[in-house]
Parts: C-alpha cells; structure tokens; sequence
C-alpha cells in the first residue's frame, strides 16, 4: 500500500480547481495529534460538531457550542499545515445574517480556519451569501442535516422522490449561487448525488452519497473503528482501532503487574 502526501498547502482555489481533475479527499479531526496524522495525505480537514458525538458520547451533534467548536480548531490549526481547514458551524450560531456574520468573523479571528461549513439549502443561502460578500469562505451542506435529526424525527436519506430530488437541486444551485466553493451532500442517493455533482461548477463531497461525486469525506472515528455503537452503512472501517487500543492496554497492564515494565531500558540509573 502507498501513502500518497500531499506536498502543497491547499487553498479555497486549489480545491475549486480539483472539480473534475482530482477527487478531494476529506476527514474529520479535532485535535493537533490526529490532524498532524492526517495533514500529510488528505485535501480538507473538517472540525466538525461531530465532536460531541464522537467523544462526548451524545446522540446527536446539536450540544456543541461554538467556543467549544473554536477551542478544537485551534487545536487542529496547530497540527495541519497543508491540508485546508473548516469550521463545522454548530447549532444555532447562524439563525440568520446577523449572528452568522458575527459568530463566522469570531471563528475567523480566533482560528487559523480556512472557511466555515454551514448546513441548509435555499433556505439558508442568503446567510451563506451574506458571509462570502463579507470575506468569509463558506462550504455548504445539503441532504441530510444531521443539526436537523430532532425536527425530522431520526436520519432520513433522502432523493428517494421527484419532490426531494427537485428541491435537492434548487438547494445545491442556490448555495452554489451564494457564493460557496464546495458542498458536502449527505444521505442522498447515489444517482442524485451524481446528478447534483454534474449540475455544478463547484466540488460536490459525499458522505452516504455514492462514487459519483468529487470527493469524499468521513468522520475519522467511524473510518478507523474507534466507536463501537454501530457502523452506518456508508462507512468502510480501515482498521479496527477500539479493537486495537485494548489488546495494547492488555499488553501493557500485563507488563506493569508482572513488573516487565518499567524494564532496565525504560529506567533511569
């Protein structure tokens, strides 16, 4: 197996441009240690509010705060040199123009983040709008909402009907429109996240959305088999990481109660 690193530091430009070259690879991160393991290899590191559910064991990722959000961004910034960075904006930080421009200009003050992710369609482009007129780089976020799960009763895959697929459509070209520079689509299927892919100018990101779009994108824990709940049918496990850590811990409590560790080489004499 290769490892492919990326030598460049990637930008808003660099990623447009890979629309119909290159797939963009993207992953999640929320600390300097995993986002120096990543920045060599992948295009975008997403701090997504995925954190919450990640690592602080909640259902859903509406409980993450935005200083909270700032504080692991800052983290990741330190770690990622190349890779381009973006901040998940969390659940209620952006209602309407005024809180989104004020919470995206506090984001790009106390971080070194690249562009802000906003989740909605047509009814949030002219908050996306507001914010690229204001100098601050946004990635969309249509599909499934997972901000939204409460309202819509659970995580529902959608493009399933000609009203989804249409409105699908009228959401990826409005938030194109409003000046964002890519979009991550969520839980769509497959053939509509191809046609939503072919119908823009910008890079279209798939989560749950199939192989025809422009890049990928997964959260690092679900990708490297660190939570153990369930697996969501859109994730490939790469390695069994939980699985991993305790056989390690075992070795290591096993060391320690036979007095193998610390060992004459670990011992300062």
């Amino acid at each position: 197996m290769s490892i492919v690193v990326k030598q460049n530091k990637k930008t808003i430009t660099s990623i447009k441009k890979q629309k119909n070259k290159e797939l963009i690879t993207m992953i999640t991160a929320y600390d300097a240690l995993f986002a120096k393991l990543f920045d060599s290899q992948v295009d975008i590191i997403l701090v997504g509010d995925s954190l919450h559910m990640s690592f602080n064991g909640d259902s859903d990722t509406i409980s993450a705060s935005l200083e909270e959000m700032i504080y692991h961004t800052k983290a990741v910034c330190s770690g990622a040199k190349n890779a381009l960075v973006v901040f998940d904006m969390p659940f209620g930080t952006y209602l309407d123009k005024k809180s989104a421009l004020k919470n995206a200009v506090k984001v790009y003050k106390q971080t070194k983040a690249s562009a802000v992710k906003i989740e909605g369609g047509e009814n949030k482009a002219h908050i996306v709008k507001n914010l690229t007129n204001n100098g601050i780089a946004v990635m969309g976020h249509i599909g499934l909402l997972p901000q939204s799960v409460r309202a819509e009763g659970g995580y529902k895959i959608k493009g399933r009907n000609k009203k989804e697929i249409k409105q699908l459509l009228k959401d990826a070209k409005a938030i194109e429109k409003a000046g964002a520079f890519a979009i991550v689509v969520e839980g769509v299927i497959s053939d509509v996240a191809k046609e939503i892919a072919n119908s823009l100018t910008i890079p279209v990101i798939g989560i749950g959305a199939g192989s025809e779009v422009d890049g990928q994108v997964l959260v690092w824990s679900d990708a490297f088999g660190f939570f153990e709940e369930f697996t969501p049918k859109f994730v490939k496990k790469y390695m069994n990481g939980a699985e991993l850590i305790k056989e390690s811990l075992s070795n290591y409590i096993d060391d320690v109660k036979q007095k193998k560790f610390p060992s004459e080489e670990h011992t300062y004499n």
